[in-house]
């Protein structure tokens, strides 16, 4: 065989290697990152915004870290358990205790290296082949848009059953997806439910209502609820919406320390039944044998004083608050008002998500034309995998006349790079 021959690919490798939404979006944000940050207008990453409070408590508490060689060591130095720090998970279990009332101990948590390693074995934990070869379990999304970094993560075969929202048109310029629950189904074959509560990429949050429903269909079929908790409730906070964090013995609810501005650190965080936890930690010891131990050290004294609690509510939530209001004031500044252009209510999460209905072009043409100008979005076109033929599937019109747009940025970023996205969508729209 010559050296440059093409080796054999499983379909695993066919899987996570082929050109993912996900991986597109990251390459283009460590490239932009790394040799055009003073050139690129970066408005398509999850990256969190630097928040000066928050970036001096991290100081602050690695100077703490230093300041006791023993434990400074130990973190860099030494693995630690597979299913994570013992302080941490006593920090984390004790936290919602006194917090929420949730009966949990530390064997109904486990430590991931990030939320997507922690979504990576729950969804082929209740999704895929199952032993016998002969049937699957697939993974029901109740409402897509959903988040891009699930859509190829699957290790032997696509299984997402994903269904159309409803959307609620609130005002001539803003609307809200809801979970159509007249026709959702449960099948026979669903392994568990997922959702992400704020939805990235939309910021939609469920309702308590919403989610109750949801943990009841659950419950009734014998499945898991998965909920993604990366920006929500209690932490991070990004979360603009009132709502009750809830968990139960067939919810699986995952967290992140990274929207609080250490994804550095990628530090994952899974509530679950207790045998679910333990096999979450087995695949750790599998895929990465331990896990980062940093954010764990620099987080577990939060936990354990309640201070994350104000942290998330007084900081954090405001910080993005405030950047939300600001970005969506700049789209209505800019973006021709004689287009028929919405924007989905900002309830959440980093993200505006823009509905261009009857765009010309889809916008994934639309993200080419705008990065040659030097400015990153993420195309809708993503977002909306695992729809049956009876959802539209991929020629369901709405799934391509969506972006979503990141307002992390400065404020100078964000005023010219929606500036350029206005310029751009309007000479699409003249192209009719």
């Amino acid at each position: 065989m010559p050296d440059n021959a093409s080796y054999p690919k499983t379909k695993f490798a066919e899987n996570l290697t082929r050109r993912s939404g996900i991986l597109e979006l990251m390459d283009d944000l460590g490239e932009a990152m790394t040799t055009g940050r003073d050139k690129m207008l970066m408005m398509g990453g999850g990256n969190p915004g630097h928040i000066p409070a928050m970036q001096t408590l991290w100081r602050e508490r690695f100077a703490e870290l230093l300041a006791t060689p023993d434990v400074f060591d130990a973190v860099l130095g030494d693995y630690d358990q597979p299913a994570g720090s013992p302080r941490f998970r006593e920090a984390v279990a004790g936290f919602f205790q006194r917090e929420f009332d949730w009966p949990i101990t530390a064997k109904n948590v486990a430590i991931t290296n990030g939320g997507q390693t922690a979504f990576f074995c729950l969804l082929n934990r209740f999704g895929g082949r199952m032993p016998d070869e002969k049937s699957r379990r697939r993974i029901l999304l109740p409402l897509v848009p959903e988040y891009i970094g699930y859509a190829d993560q699957s290790v032997g075969a696509d299984f997402f059953d994903s269904r159309r929202p409803s959307i609620e048109h609130i005002d001539e310029r803003t609307f809200k997806y809801h979970i159509d629950f007249e026709k959702l189904t449960v099948a026979d074959d669903i392994g568990a439910i997922a959702v992400s509560r704020p939805t990235n990429p939309s910021s939609n949050v469920l309702t308590d209502e919403e989610i109750q429903r949801l943990s009841e269909l659950a419950r009734e079929k014998g499945v898991p609820l998965i909920i993604d908790n990366a920006y929500g409730a209690p932490f991070p906070g990004v979360i603009f919406e009132p709502v009750t964090p809830i968990w139960d013995e067939h919810i699986v609810l995952t967290l992140s320390l990274s929207k609080l501005g250490l994804p550095g650190t990628r530090t994952g965080i899974v509530i679950a039944r207790e045998d679910i936890a333990a096999e979450v930690s087995a695949m750790t010891a599998v895929i990465s044998l331990a896990n980062n131990n940093v954010g764990q050290a620099i987080a577990a004294p939060l936990l354990e004083s309640g201070e994350i609690l104000r942290l998330a509510n007084d900081i954090v939530r405001p910080f993005y608050a405030e950047k939300s209001t600001s970005a969506r004031a700049l789209i209505e500044q800019h973006l021709p008002a004689d287009l028929p252009w919405r924007v989905h209510k900002s309830e959440g999460a980093f993200f505006l998500w823009l509905w261009f209905e009857g765009l010309p072009i889809t916008t994934r043409e639309l993200y080419r034309r705008l990065r040659d100008r030097h400015t990153l979005i993420v195309p809708g076109e993503y977002f909306f995998f695992g729809l049956a033929d009876s959802e539209g599937g991929e020629d369901w019109p709405h799934s391509h006349e969506c972006i979503r747009l990141s307002y992390t940025q400065s404020q100078e970023t964000l005023e010219r790079g929606i500036a350029i996205l206005g310029e751009e969508v309007a000479k699409a729209y003249s192209e009719r």
